[in-house]
């Protein structure tokens, strides 16, 4: 869950799209205590040339300072073995880079929207007790468990001890991993998991909704009075937990909305369509916009943005401050805008509106060349990977600007040409709606 720094989630979330089971699923058979594999070299360059069983010893020794007993590093120590399948994983992982549309035909297919409706009704109790003390609607919760974990059907089979403290030996995301190799044996020591319970992502997720050990620790509560806070297997733990994490960790804002479809002008001013600009909804609706059925926008000053995941011939979205809770749970704006609309569709609104006619999208190659441009340009895109994310997108917008073309943060033929220094105009594919 929660990978507000990469994203592992939505990657996990493709290997699983295809199940469709609203049953939970048993958690996977206990492995025997993994075995070490002999560390890559380079893997100790950040750690001043020491071995893996160096670094383990000092991080051993943190861990008992933060006030984990020795009992739990004994137990713990058969799983806390190095593993260089796993940082390689880490660092050949590939984003995707599918249109929203495709991303949330999949993810958020109706048998997943139904599934969510069912645990609401079957968990009705924990999801209103959820609802009263943190102020979470129950759709919400629901949509990032369906996404997260198929509602506990796709957990991960990997042991997560040995996953966190390979990752926090290899030097990408040492600090971070160390962190959570700690906080997962604190799990450990208050009594939630043992030590061989732990099996979870590859990426070290735990749980229904793949909590990092750090927001196991700080969110994780017992709601089914059994004195364990337990995420693999209590379905009102998860519940309640997730309510927590949302509330608390990501500042939601009790009683008001995060997302809904709408309908754009033509002449909307598109620099203005960004989640950094923020204005009253009345006046979005002088500006043209309306829901999609052309009813008119509320007349109040609630603050909103206008979200276009694939520019102004796309989906349209109004989102408001809680939808930052998405961005936060998972930085892909493709993840968070799917993960909101799930949860709108949970609560009953109706399927979002497909474009009038196709959108394009850039080839591969052309987008990795378009973001070399940017790079040229003096723009932080982050990895030049062939994928638009965040810094793209507003890099993207930036040099739309420039050139007077209309600033909608989707990457086109006509802009790359300009930004090779060509002559060609190619026209942005697709119909004003």
């Amino acid at each position: 869950m929660l990978q507000t720094r990469f994203l592992i989630a939505a990657v996990a979330l493709l290997a699983c799209s295809a199940t469709a089971s609203a049953q939970f699923a048993p958690p996977p058979a206990r492995p025997a205590a993994p075995k070490a594999t002999a560390p890559s070299p380079r893997a100790a360059s950040c750690h001043n040339g020491a071995s893996f069983d160096r670094f383990l010893a000092d991080v051993k020794q943190q861990a008992v300072a933060a006030g984990v007993s020795q009992r739990t590093i004994s137990e713990a120590s058969p799983y806390l073995v190095y593993d260089q399948g796993i940082v390689n994983r880490d660092r050949g992982q590939r984003v995707f880079g599918q249109l929203f549309t495709e991303f949330a035909g999949r993810m958020a297919a109706p048998y997943r929207m139904q599934n969510g409706q069912q645990h609401i009704k079957a968990h009705a109790a924990a999801f209103a007790r959820a609802e009263k003390e943190y102020g979470v609607p129950p759709a919400v919760i629901a949509a990032f468990w369906g996404l997260e974990s198929d509602f506990g059907a796709n957990m991960g089979n990997l042991p997560t001890l040995k996953s966190l403290v390979s990752l926090a030996y290899d030097c990408r995301r040492s600090e971070m991993f160390v962190n959570e190799t700690i906080a997962a044996l604190k799990i450990i020591d208050r009594g939630d998991l043992t030590a061989d319970e732990m099996i979870g992502s590859w990426a070290g997720e735990l749980g229904q909704t793949q909590f990092l050990p750090v927001h196991y620790v700080n969110y994780a509560v017992d709601y089914d009075g059994d004195g364990r806070r337990d995420l693999l297997r209590s379905e009102p733990d998860v519940i309640g937990s997730t309510a927590n994490y949302i509330a608390n960790g990501l500042k939601w804002r009790r009683g008001e909305p995060w997302l809904e479809e709408i309908k754009v002008p033509q002449n909307l001013p598109w620099e203005q369509t960004d989640l950094t600009v923020q204005q009253p909804r009345s006046k979005w609706a002088q500006l043209g916009v309306t829901y999609p059925d052309g009813r008119p926008l509320p007349n109040d000053n609630l603050a909103a943005s206008v979200l276009l995941p694939m520019g102004r011939f796309g989906p349209a979205f109004m989102a408001y401050a809680n939808f930052a809770a998405y961005t936060e749970w998972n930085n892909s704006l493709i993840y968070s805008t799917t993960a909101g609309y799930l949860a709108t569709r949970i609560a009953g609104a109706a399927p979002m509106r497909k474009p009038a006619a196709p959108v394009a999208q850039l080839p591969f190659n052309e987008l990795k060349q378009l973001q070399q441009l940017l790079v040229q340009a003096g723009f932080n895109v982050g990895k030049v990977d062939g994928v638009l994310g965040q810094q793209s997108r507003a890099a993207v917008k930036a040099m739309q600007t420039k050139y007077g073309l209309p600033a909608d943060s989707w990457p086109t033929a006509e802009l790359l040409a300009r930004m090779r220094g060509g002559t060609a105009q190619a026209q942005p594919a697709g119909v004003v709606r």
